[in-house]
């Protein structure tokens, strides 16, 4: 820790995006789910794995624990955030109750969440399109295997009242980070997913209107104290493209304006969006996917999904405020991330500086020395 950070204590943060450990991933880790799934034109898990390799080499397998975050482990290792938040996109179970009316279903063997412990998680967001996969079943089994890890979660649960408990993270000298995750339907979330008061599911939220603003700030004003640090993790927006909606600006807005939030956490799009400042705390409407089985696949090419991004962030418990943001691109191969070549780590870097600019003027992007995107603002 820098004598900066100890005189001023500052948390420290890792935030992603989408992980997506099911699937192509569980197939290569040592204990696999059974591969059947049940896409429309793919109809086993290891297909993923043998596209991935076609296009990056063979795999050994069994792959480690670890070995899945690749170079992000000696990342992680080296910035030692306080807290480690994901948005886990899979559901850890072995259901066979899959969700008859989605195209795609993430499952990931519960003897294979040990690749969640090996990168240190803390904290998993919960609401998103993927966690009720393998239905009801999945999402107990889901939930069950992380608490038994020690991993908080937040977003899903056996009801209302349980998916809406936000995670809180214990940093000790009480200071905590305070984690609510929330979904949007834009996101793909089934409306029948909603957590009812006798119903299993995520949070959804039923807009992004200002109501919907104040009813979370309610929440987070019911529990927030002095030193703590409010995320509010969203899953919202498209897979691909750029411009990030008014609604969703609007609402983000209103979550640091009103409701008490001091960063929000946004993902779902499948490659990283602009980020934004706003009356000094920070915005990220798009982290990316971080961990995918993707790499095998056309298309889409132009916005590089093979780049990802390691958000490291500082911020004043005092005030919430944003200190620093530091995020280290990585590449995924072999479906692990690995650090980014300069030249790629400079094109994301154009185009983060480009999009970020678009949100606001005040803010830009450059590159370190070290390849990392470092933010600056006015």
């Amino acid at each position: 820790m820098t004598p900066d950070h100890q005189s001023k204590r500052l948390v420290s943060l890792f935030l992603c995006g989408d992980v997506m450990t099911g699937r192509g991933i569980d197939q290569v880790l040592p204990h696999p789910a059974p591969p059947g799934i049940h896409e429309a034109y793919v109809r086993d898990a290891r297909d993923y794995v043998a596209l991935a390799e076609e296009r990056n080499g063979p795999i050994r397998k069994p792959v480690g624990f670890g070995d899945i975050w690749g170079d992000a482990l000696a990342a992680l290792e080296q910035a030692a955030p306080d807290v480690r938040i994901i948005n886990l996109e899979t559901s850890i179970t072995t259901s066979e109750q899959w969700w008859p009316d989605k195209g795609i279903h993430y499952r990931m063997h519960p003897e294979n969440a040990a690749g969640l412990t090996a990168a240190r998680i803390s904290c998993c967001a919960m609401a998103n399109n993927h966690v009720l996969d393998w239905g009801y079943p999945g999402l107990s089994q889901t939930l069950t295997t992380l608490h038994r890890l020690g991993i908080a979660t937040s977003g899903m649960g056996e009801d209302l009242e349980e998916a809406q408990q936000p995670a809180l993270l214990s940093l000790g000298a009480g200071r905590r980070v305070v984690v609510f995750s929330c979904g949007d339907v834009s996101s793909g979330i089934p409306p029948s997913w909603a957590a009812g008061r006798d119903r299993p599911g995520v949070d959804l939220l039923p807009d992004l209107s200002p109501t919907t603003a104040r009813h979370l700030g309610k929440r987070v004003a019911a529990l927030k104290r002095e030193g703590d640090v409010v995320i509010a993790s969203i899953h919202w927006g498209e897979n691909w493209g750029y411009t990030v909606p008014r609604a969703q600006r609007d609402f983000a807005h209103a979550l640091i304006d009103e409701a008490g939030v001091d960063v929000v956490h946004g993902h779902s799009s499948h490659h990283p969006r602009g980020v934004e400042v706003h009356q000094e705390k920070l915005i990220l409407y798009g982290c990316g996917d971080f961990l995918n089985d993707y790499e095998g696949i056309h298309g889409h090419a132009d916005y590089r999904p093979d780049l990802a991004l390691m958000y490291l962030a500082s911020v004043d418990p005092t005030n919430g405020q944003l200190v620093s943001l530091r995020m280290h691109p990585m590449q995924l191969r072999q479906l692990r991330p690995h650090y980014a070549y300069r030249r790629d780590a400079e094109w994301l870097c154009g185009v983060m500086d480009r999009e970020t600019r678009r949100l606001s003027s005040r803010t830009r992007l450059g590159l370190d020395g070290e390849s990392a995107l470092v933010l600056q603002w006015d």
